[in-house]
């Protein structure tokens, strides 16, 4: 495996381990998916936001950010509410359940990073917040028609 390859594998671990204590702790007691707790998570942080808000904050792709809404909505943890100005937009806000949870939930968070980062001194963390902006924006960046980047350049030979 290249220098690359092999950074990205372990990128893959890395992010595999981060959601050991989600799954160990949290999933099965709160009954929550991974993507419902990131947006909990995330709408619990902003207070109101929208679908195509949180996909963007988060990275998860509109249809399962649709899925987890749905599923957080019928467990009255999140408040749907159609914007009147703009019909297709649709307010997201936690329910009185879903702030306890996210009340809960918080501080489990806090102690992931706490345990993550407390092994790095301030310059090593603001350059790893640098490299994982950097990575993330490219990730994101999109060509002239408006088509990730990212997935055309990886997109597999025809067989």
């Amino acid at each position: 495996m290249t220098g690359k390859a092999k950074l990205l594998h372990d990128m893959l671990k890395l992010n595999n381990r981060l959601m050991a204590p989600f799954s160990t702790h949290l999933s099965h007691r709160y009954r929550i998916s991974l993507n419902e707790f990131r947006l909990l998570m995330t709408i619990g942080a902003l207070g109101r936001t929208a679908s195509h808000e949180v996909a963007d904050l988060t990275g998860v792709n509109v249809m399962s950010v649709s899925r987890a809404v749905a599923t957080l909505q019928r467990s009255d943890r999140v408040e749907v509410v159609r914007d009147e100005a703009n019909r297709r937009r649709k307010w997201l806000t936690l329910t009185e359940e879903g702030q306890r949870l996210y009340e809960v939930m918080r501080p489990q968070s806090d102690k992931v990073a706490d345990y993550l980062f407390d092994g790095l001194d301030k310059d090593e963390l603001a350059n790893l917040a640098n490299l994982v902006e950097r990575l993330t924006d490219r990730l994101e960046a999109t060509d002239e028609k408006g088509r990730t980047r990212f997935l055309e350049v990886t997109r597999p030979e025809e067989d």
